[in-house]
């Protein structure tokens, strides 16, 4: 006992004429202790040394040494290597942690008493081993190029387990390289997971591989900045958060995803004596928000998302590329039929920056689809292309698809999806902002409102397999530069009034009976032309209130480019392969028309127009008063 005492107090000197670190090695757990912190210690029984409050039993001590380690304050450094795992824990958190172990397998439970943010750096390689924290205050997580696959579960079937419900930053170490894999079997949520909220930073990547449900899981918000997150595989969500998601920059990629890519839950919370479950729906909870960066989503399942808000979502800034594959299902629960959506809200969607470019392949597959309001300003830029069929269900749920609109009318609401580029189920208002659609399949509706429709600003170019344009009530256009081509149904289609006061109008619709622009004359409502520079190829609904003169074309040719001129304003525009016989022609004051010019000028509508507009050559093309009557119209189809 006098030798194990001597060796202390030689250490405990060196220590303090070279003002080192002391380094007490239990296992493979290394604890840390620099000399200007180390204090008094305490050496009791012969059997129990206390350093900066940890207290060590000398019988598990496997080693003692001095050395010139710069210790950093509050952190673990857990380094795998294999089937084993090596961590050297700072002394001034030493006594608040408890460390258990079985070979790469970690466990790291802090005290309730702890009061200082600890920060774990993670590194090296093992192909069985786990990371898992607990405890009551927030935590920084550093991914210091680790790859990670947790293959037998011992604390937790996830590769990356944080049960710290409190603010945890995740550092994405630049230049580096993490990869983490959970187990296939367990009860984890994620391959990583953290039950509070994670902030991810820095420049690096974060490669997850998700074996048993979703690939990254948060019980709160997340927060993504710089960093560059790449989920290759996931059996559920490639992530999954409550509360809400925000991306200020940095990269995601989720590929080969099982449910939805990005899916924000609004929070619950079980509480009292009944265990009733609150939802927080008054709160920002279930909300995405994207200011910057860029997401790529890639999902195949049948009626997956690419971003999902039980909330609201945000696009101020950043890039979405979504494109989903999967057909669609029938829910049980709701008694529906389910499509995919590249972005989908169970409330209000506004974009006023930033470029989303979505695509839909499989049956009754949206752009967007929104249960609130939709609201597009400023400088968004919105590109959208559905392909697939309608997706319709049998009495009992069995789904199949239809290739055309006289079978689809046949299905009631809730027992059909068709492939429309954005479909809404409140107000749309469109005051800015680019916005490019393209639908072939049955029922393809471009843009469609179930309340009103407004649009005063930006660009808006559809070419849609059924209405380009359609609303369930009043619609309204007061500006802004608008083309709404249809080959099977009405190019704008109100089943309230249709007001057009302004902008630039080049509406097209199929053959008679359906017309370019029209209302629901059926059910007591008119269309108004009150404004605007108006091209109408199919004529109007009749009995339109044409407070501004219309002019009908004597004729019009295919594939041709034709120019509108009304004052000093040039239109140039090209004329579809297809439409109604009826060319309508409308401006502030009495237009002129010529076709087969030669134009140039500002593109717009996807390349189909120029405005304004410089053309020569061509000829002229006589105009009459028109009073309206293209067709009987009919209201749309729903």
């Amino acid at each position: 006992m006098k030798k194990i005492f001597l060796a202390i107090s030689i250490q405990l000197s060196v220590i303090s004429l070279f003002a080192q670190t002391l380094n007490v090695q239990v296992g493979n757990v290394t604890y840390q202790f620099p000399a200007a912190q180390a204090g008094s210690m305490p050496y009791e029984n012969g059997t129990t040394l206390t350093v900066m409050g940890k207290s060590f039993t000398l019988s598990e001590v496997s080693n003692m040494y001095v050395d010139e380690t710069v210790v950093r304050d509050s952190a673990v450094n857990v380094v795998y290597n294999g089937s084993s795992a090596a961590i050297t824990v700072a002394g001034n958190i030493a006594r608040y942690v408890t460390i258990a172990q079985s070979g790469a397998h970690v466990s790291i439970a802090q005290s309730n008493d702890l009061a200082t943010e600890i920060t774990y750096n993670l590194s090296g390689r093992s192909t069985d081993g786990e990371f898992y924290t607990s405890g009551a205050y927030k935590a920084t997580l550093e991914l210091n190029g680790l790859t990670l696959t947790n293959t037998t579960p011992v604390y937790s079937g996830a590769a990356v387990h944080v049960q710290n419900s409190k603010r945890i930053k995740v550092k994405v170490i630049t230049g580096t390289t993490s990869t983490l894999r959970d187990a296939s079997t367990g009860s984890q949520k994620g391959a990583l997971y953290i039950k509070g909220h994670a902030e991810f930073a820095q420049k690096g990547t974060l490669n997850v591989y998700g074996n048993l449900k979703h690939g990254i899981k948060t019980g709160e918000y997340i927060t993504v900045k710089n960093a560059t997150i790449n989920v290759l595989s996931s059996v559920g969500d490639g992530i999954n958060c409550e509360q809400f998601f925000l991306m200020q920059s940095g990269a995601i990629t989720l590929s080969g995803i099982g449910d939805d890519g990005l899916q924000c839950d609004i929070e619950d919370t079980t509480t009292g004596s009944t265990g009733q479950t609150t939802d927080h729906e008054g709160e920002d909870s279930g909300n995405i928000y994207i200011s910057g960066g860029t997401i790529s989503v890639s999902v195949s399942a049948a009626a997956a998302k690419g971003l999902k808000a039980e909330g609201d979502a945000y696009i101020t800034g950043g890039t979405i590329n979504a494109t989903t594959t999967g057909g669609g299902s029938w829910d049980s629960d709701e008694l529906k039929t389910k499509a995919c959506a590249g972005l989908s809200a169970d409330g209000n969607i506004a974009i006023s920056g930033g470029t989303l470019n979505l695509k839909s392949t499989g049956a009754g597959g949206k752009g967007i689809s929104g249960d609130g309001t939709f609201v597009v300003s400023d400088s968004a830029f919105i590109t959208i292309s559905t392909s697939g069929q309608a997706v319709v269900a049998s009495s009992t749920g069995t789904i199949s698809t239809v290739s055309n609109s006289s079978t689809l009318d046949r299905y009631s609401t809730n027992y059909k999806s068709s492939p429309k580029g954005i479909k809404i189920d409140g107000a749309i208002t469109i005051s800015g902002g680019k916005i490019s659609i393209t639908t072939s399949g049955a029922g393809g509706e471009g843009m469609e409102s179930k309340s009103t429709l407004n649009i005063s600003g930006g660009e808006v170019a559809i070419n849609a397999y059924d209405d380009a344009i359609n609303s369930a009530s009043t619609l309204t256009i007061s500006g802004g530069l608008v083309y709404a081509r249809a080959t099977n149904n009405d190019g704008i289609d109100a089943n309230g009034n249709c007001y057009i006061k302004g902008g630039l109008v080049f509406a097209v619709s199929a053959s008679s009976p359906e017309v370019a622009i029209d209302a629901n004359t059926e059910g007591g409502y008119k269309l108004y032309v009150q404004g605007g520079t108006i091209v109408a190829i199919g004529g109007l609904e009749n009995s339109a209130s044409l407070t501004q003169s219309c002019y009908k074309a004597s004729s019009w040719s295919k594939n041709t480019w034709y120019t509108l001129t009304v004052g000093s304003n040039v239109f140039a525009f090209k004329t579809p392969s297809s439409g109604g016989s009826t060319m309508v022609v409308s401006g502030a004051s009495t237009p002129t028309l010529k076709s087969g010019v030669t134009a140039s000028g500002t593109e717009i509508f996807d390349g189909v127009g120029y405005y304004p507009a410089t053309a020569s050559g061509g000829s002229s093309v006589s105009l009459s008063s028109y009073t309206g009557g293209g067709g009987p119209g009919g209201g749309g189809r729903w």
